[in-house]
């Protein structure tokens, strides 16, 4: 759902493990959350911060 957030993921080799640890989920957890968007407003401000970008990129939808 999120090809900016997979690219900067996958940018600084984090696994799905490593960056669910950083948001103290389960892998699984956030998996789903990649497939269905649904991050907390804490998680969202964490990912914006893990990978320094801003939000409107970060979560940009592939339509």
């Amino acid at each position: 759902m999120f090809s900016n957030l997979n690219a900067e993921q996958a940018r600084r080799g984090f696994t799905n493990s490593d960056v669910a640890e950083k948001l103290n989920i389960s892998r699984v957890s956030y998996e789903n959350k990649k497939k269905t968007g649904k991050f907390t407003t804490m998680e969202a401000k964490t990912l914006c911060q893990l990978f320094n970008c801003k939000f409107d990129y970060l979560f940009a939808t592939d339509e």
